[in-house]
């Protein structure tokens, strides 16, 4: 380990062309007021290097805290975007502001119309208001329906590797968690529908389907919802849908929510969990939702104890970005594709350690460095690290000590494969809703740092 503990990190820099990144990196975000807006041609400032350092961002400052300042050049694990939100949501949430009371607020019918609005213009889904449940996120939403219909001690079936936070919130629920294993197929992640058959018992009430997949950018095809929901159907098994990262769809692949299959039966057997936080990346704004064709089963969500706590600021920027915002996430997308293709040619050409397939999905890549992991002997350092572990410490695995690798040998973190549960060793998840410079130079930093590893 010696040799890449001397690895010189400024090198590092100065080779990914950081000085001048550096340098847009210490303007104030203020300093370029008009960095997101639309230019004369109509088109958003994607590329503009954001300043977040400083602002308690859980993507930027957790990290600087986590590994220090001097260790940090770019952050790129957690799932969140470094732009500028839509010009829209600053527009209405300013306009807010300047009202100024802060009492309670009723939950508007023009709210749920722009989500209602919002998924069929863009989704073909049809909601009915009246089945629709407001949430301050996701898995408090998923909390709420496990409450409902996974008794404490029963199982919740998940397809690993999955979304970390599944995990979380099965236990919170007092639940626990079944994992199917996916299978690879030509570098692709499939279902493996025996498998999960074989997973369902008198004891199994909840399966929860990402889709698109988180981590492995996967849009399932009706095909695959179909045969998944005739199992569950069957089995009595209720489908907790989380299609938050649905926006987010690759040239050439389709989204299918899984509210549209064909099968009424397998669609009242459901429950869909979505929001604007990915979307539009307001997640500090805790404002999301859930629905169903089910009337029997918002019912029993609500029988459980689910309160509809109301943000005003996040129903607010909700239904301006809804409304108003669609040609930037538009513009969104398409540069997250873009820097999907980037990093998959220069992945393919400069880092022979590092095996990827493009997602069709998310703005996710689920990166396969086994490879990198082996050479640098990070399954014997995680062992020897945990000798010496303290009580109650955490174990720590060969993901981990990658992730410490990158951060001080290339700047770069990236979020450990293990904590996504079966099949994440050897990999890690990189975020790539970023400035196509912070992309480039944190490729460039982890290629000079694995070709010395």
């Amino acid at each position: 380990m010696s040799k890449q503990s001397s690895l010189n990190r400024r090198t590092f820099l100065k080779s990914a062309g950081m000085t001048a990144l550096a340098g847009a990196l210490g303007t104030s975000g203020t300093a370029a007021a008009a960095g997101n807006q639309k230019n004369a041609s109509g088109a958003y400032n994607f590329d503009e290097v954001y300043d977040r350092v400083g602002t308690d961002c859980y993507k930027w400052d957790l990290q600087i805290d986590r590994f220090g300042r001097e260790n940090i050049v770019v952050p790129m694990g957690i799932a969140d975007m470094d732009f500028r939100t839509a010009p829209v949501v600053t527009d209405a949430l300013i306009k807010r502001v300047k009202h100024e009371n802060w009492g309670y607020l009723s939950l508007s019918a023009s709210y749920k119309d722009s989500i209602c609005n919002w998924n069929k213009s863009r989704h073909n889904v049809n909601i009915d208001p009246k089945l629709l449940l407001n949430s301050t996120g996701v898995l408090p939403a998923i909390h709420s329906a496990l409450r409902a219909f996974a008794p404490p001690g029963s199982k919740v079936i998940v397809q690993a590797p999955v979304y970390a936070s599944f995990y979380w919130v099965i236990d919170l629920a007092h639940c626990r968690t079944e994992e199917s294993p996916m299978k690879q197929v030509d570098g692709r992640y499939v279902m493996d529908f025996e498998d999960l058959e074989r997973r369902i018992d008198h004891d199994t009430n909840v399966l929860i389907l990402c889709n698109p997949h988180n981590p492995t950018g996967n849009c399932w095809s009706a095909e695959d919802l179909r045969t998944l929901g005739e199992i569950c159907t069957r089995r009595r098994v209720v489908v907790f849908a989380d299609e938050i990262h649905c926006d987010f769809v690759n040239k050439g692949n389709t989204y299918t929510p899984y509210c549209n299959l064909d099968d009424e039966a397998i669609v009242r057997n459901s429950i869909t969990f979505n929001s604007t936080s990915k979307s539009f990346n307001l997640a500090a704004t805790k404002c999301a939702y859930m629905f169903s064709d089910n009337p029997e089963y918002i019912g029993r969500i609500m029988d459980a104890g689910h309160v509809e706590t109301v943000n005003t600021l996040g129903i607010v920027a909700s239904e301006a970005a809804y409304n108003e915002g669609g040609d930037w996430l538009d513009q969104c997308v398409d540069y997250i594709d873009g820097n999907m293709d980037f990093a998959q040619a220069f992945i393919e050409s400069e880092m022979p350690l590092v095996k990827w397939t493009k997602p069709e999905g998310t703005y996710l890549a689920w990166l396969d460095m086994t490879e990198l992991s082996a050479k640098i002997g990070a399954a014997e350092m995680a062992a020897e690290a945990n000798k010496m572990r303290q009580p109650g410490e955490a174990e720590l695995h060969a993901e981990h000590m990658v992730e410490k690798f990158l951060v001080e040998n290339a700047g770069v973190q990236l979020n450990d494969g293990y904590r996504y549960g079966f099949g994440g060793n050897g990999y890690m998840r990189m975020n790539l809703a970023t400035s196509r410079q912070l992309l480039e130079a944190a490729l460039r930093n982890i290629a000079a740092a694995t070709s010395k590893a």
